[in-house]
């Protein structure tokens, strides 16, 4: 029998959760008019959902690999929208552009990741994890 599996397991999430660290703390020094509402605010909270939507719908998998699947569905689009909003911290002048840029690909790496996730736990193979 399968031993219990926990959302930390997965790359992606770990990968995810990494980026959505460095992306916090790298925020907190953006002028004061971004913080609340702005694009450090946007940021943070994109990248954030990114890694709650993989963890709320591992949570929802063992009752329904269909729900997981809705849930990835939607963290890649938050993880497309973290990119977007990379994109502004380098076209704003906070960021270096050379910065951005491996945040961008690892959003890139991140999704792919997911998509593959997702393929996976739609083609009900039970060895997903």
């Amino acid at each position: 029998m399968r031993e219990r599996w926990s959302v930390e397991d997965l790359d992606v999430f770990k990968r995810a959760y990494q980026l959505s660290l460095e992306l916090h703390r790298v925020s907190l020094d953006f002028p004061k008019i971004e913080q609340f509402g702005g694009l450090a605010d946007q940021l943070r909270r994109a990248s954030k959902s990114v890694c709650s939507l993989i963890a709320e719908g591992a949570g929802r998998q063992q009752g329904s690999p269909r729900e997981f699947v809705r849930y990835l569905t939607m963290a890649v689009g938050s993880a497309e929208e973290t990119k977007l909003w990379c994109s502004y911290c380098a076209d704003l002048g906070y960021v270096e552009r050379e910065r951005v840029v491996r945040w961008r690909d690892e959003c890139h790496q991140i999704i792919r990741m997911l998509q593959g996730l997702k393929s996976r736990v739609g083609g009900s193979r039970r060895d997903v994890f």
